[in-house]
C-alpha cells in the first residue's frame, strides 16, 4: 500500500518536473519584452530677470510714472514710509541725484518691495532718460548712485530712389525721419539742395540704429557713410573723427573734402523759396515801380524755429519798423547775416550762437504778407545773394590726417559700392540688417 502511494507521488513529482522544463524551454524561444525606458519629464526654470542691478523675482515690483504735481516725498508716504525718513533719504542721496529738484511729470519710476507679509518698500529706481536710471536703497543703509542700461547699435543699411522727396521714400521703407534730418541737415546740408531733389535720384546710408535693453528702440544713433547720386552727380560722405581728445567727428568726400560749408544754405528746414534776391524788382502795390529786394525769403508756418546759418556773435536783436522782430549775426570780419520778421526772438545781444542753433521763430512781423523769413547776407558791409558766393568751406582735413583717413574709409568705401540698389517695387521693404555691436555704459 505504502509502495503504490510512493510511486504515485513519484510520478506526480516527475510530471512536474517535466513542466517546468518545458516552461522554461519555452521562455527561452520567446524574445524577451523590450524594456521600455521611462520618460523624465524635463521642466525648464524660468528665466531670471534683471534689471537696475536687481533679480526682479526676490521683490514685488511696482512701475507707475510721476503724475502732475506730484512729488518725490509723496510717492514713498502712499508706499509705507513716513515724512521723517522720506526727508533723511532726500538729503543724503542729495549729493549723489537731487531727485526732489529733478523730479519730472511722465517719467518712469519703480519700486522694489520685500516679499515677506510686512511688504515694506527696499528700493526706489527713477527714470530720468531711456537709458539712465538712479538707484535709491533705503533698507539698511540708505545710499544712491547712477547708471545706464546696456546699449546695442545695429549697423543697418538702406537705399531708396526719389519719387517727390527723400522723407517719404524713407517712410515708405519705415525708417526714421531722423535719418532724413541727418542727411540733409548734418552731411548734406552744404552740398546738396534737398529741396530741389530730382526723381530718380538714388541714395545709400550705411547707420546705426540704438536700441536700450536689447529691446527699447531709442531711435538712429548716427550715420557710418552715404551716396548720394544727385542729377547723375555722386556724392559720398564718410564719417572721421578728426580729434579724438575732443570727439570732434564730421564727414568727408572720398577724396577727403569736408562736405561741410561755413554757412548753412538756409535757415529753416524743409522751407521753399518764395521771394529770391532781386534788385530790379516791381511790385504791383507800389506801380510796379522798381523797389530791390536785397533778401531771400524762405516761407515757412508761423513758429518755425530760425537757425543761424554759421558761427558768430550777435549785434543786434531788436524790433524796428517794417523788417518787425529781427536778429543780426557778425561772423567775422566780412560776414553778417539778418533774419526778419520773427514771431520771437531767442538769441540776444553779445550772445555766440553756433551754426544750427535757434536764434527765434518764423512770424509774420513788420512790413510782410505771409509767413517767412527775409534772410539777409552781408560781405564787406554790402548785402549780396548768398547764393552768388562762393563761401568758404569750413576747414580742411589736415595732411597729417589725411592718408589715415583714405586708409580708414577703404573697407567702408568698398561695403558702399557693394550694396545694389533695390528696385523701385521694393521700395517698402524694410532696411537691411548687417552687423550688431554691444557698448555697455
Amino acid at each position: 500500500m505504502d509502495r503504490k502511494r510512493n510511486t504515485r507521488m513519484g510520478n506526480k513529482y516527475l510530471i512536474l518536473l517535466v513542466l517546468a522544463i518545458m516552461v522554461i524551454a519555452c521562455k527561452k524561444d520567446k524574445p524577451a519584452p523590450p524594456i521600455l525606458e521611462e520618460e523624465i519629464a524635463v521642466v525648464e526654470k524660468p528665466q531670471e530677470v534683471f534689471e537696475f542691478g536687481f533679480k526682479l523675482s526676490d521683490y514685488i515690483v511696482k512701475r507707475d510714472t510721476v503724475k502732475a504735481g506730484e512729488s518725490f516725498g509723496q510717492i514713498l508716504e502712499q508706499n509705507k514710509i513716513g515724512y521723517p525718513k522720506i526727508f533723511h533719504i532726500a538729503e543724503k542721496t542729495k549729493e549723489t541725484y537731487n531727485i526732489a529738484r529733478f523730479f519730472q511729470q511722465g517719467k518712469p519710476y519703480t519700486l522694489l518691495f520685500s516679499k515677506d507679509s510686512l511688504e515694506l518698500p527696499e528700493s526706489f529706481i527713477y527714470q530720468p532718460t531711456k537709458e539712465e536710471y538712479v538707484v535709491i536703497n533705503f533698507k539698511d543703509s540708505i545710499h544712491a548712485f547712477k547708471s545706464k542700461k546696456p546699449i546695442t547699435y545695429v549697423e543697418k543699411s538702406v537705399t531708396g530712389v526719389i519719387t517727390s522727396s527723400i522723407s517719404e521714400t524713407l517712410d515708405k521703407k519705415g525708417v526714421s525721419a531722423v535719418l532724413t534730418n541727418k542727411l540733409a541737415d548734418e552731411i548734406y546740408a552744404w552740398t546738396i539742395d534737398f529741396r530741389r531733389l530730382q526723381k530718380g535720384d538714388r541714395f545709400k546710408v550705411i547707420y546705426f540704429d540704438k536700441y536700450i535693453d536689447d529691446s527699447i528702440y531709442a531711435g538712429i544713433h548716427k550715420v557710418k557713410a552715404a551716396y548720394f547720386e544727385h542729377n547723375k552727380e555722386p556724392f559720398y560722405a564718410f564719417e572721421f573723427e578728426t580729434d579724438e581728445d575732443k570727439g570732434i567727428v564730421d564727414y568727408f568726400s572720398e577724396e577727403a573734402k569736408n562736405l561741410r560749408r561755413a554757412f548753412l544754405k538756409a535757415p529753416v528746414k524743409f522751407s521753399r523759396i518764395s521771394s529770391r534776391y532781386n534788385l530790379r524788382r516791381r511790385i504791383a502795390v507800389y506801380g510796379y515801380k522798381v523797389r530791390p529786394h536785397k533778401g531771400t525769403d524762405f516761407a515757412a508756418p508761423i513758429g518755425t524755429p530760425i537757425r543761424a546759418t554759421a558761427n558768430g556773435t550777435v549785434t543786434e536783436s531788436r524790433r524796428r519798423g517794417g523788417n518787425g522782430n529781427y536778429v543780426k549775426i557778425r561772423h567775422n570780419a566780412t560776414y553778417e547775416t539778418q533774419y526778419l520778421h520773427m514771431k520771437k526772438r531767442k538769441a540776444k545781444v553779445g550772445d555766440f550762437v553756433k551754426q544750427g542753433d535757434v536764434i527765434g521763430w518764423v512770424g509774420m512781423t513788420g512790413n510782410t504778407g505771409g509767413p517767412h523769413v527775409c534772410y539777409r547776407f552781408w560781405k564787406n558791409g554790402r548785402q549780396v545773394d548768398p547764393f552768388k558766393q562762393k563761401l568758404p568751406e569750413a576747414k580742411p582735413i589736415s595732411d597729417s590726417l589725411k592718408f589715415k583717413y583714405l586708409d580708414f574709409i577703404k573697407p567702408i568705401k568698398y561695403q558702399l559700392d557693394n550694396i545694389l540698389f533695390e528696385p523701385e517695387v521694393l521700395e517698402n521693404e524694410q532696411p537691411e540688417q548687417t552687423i550688431i555691436t554691444q557698448a555697455n555704459s
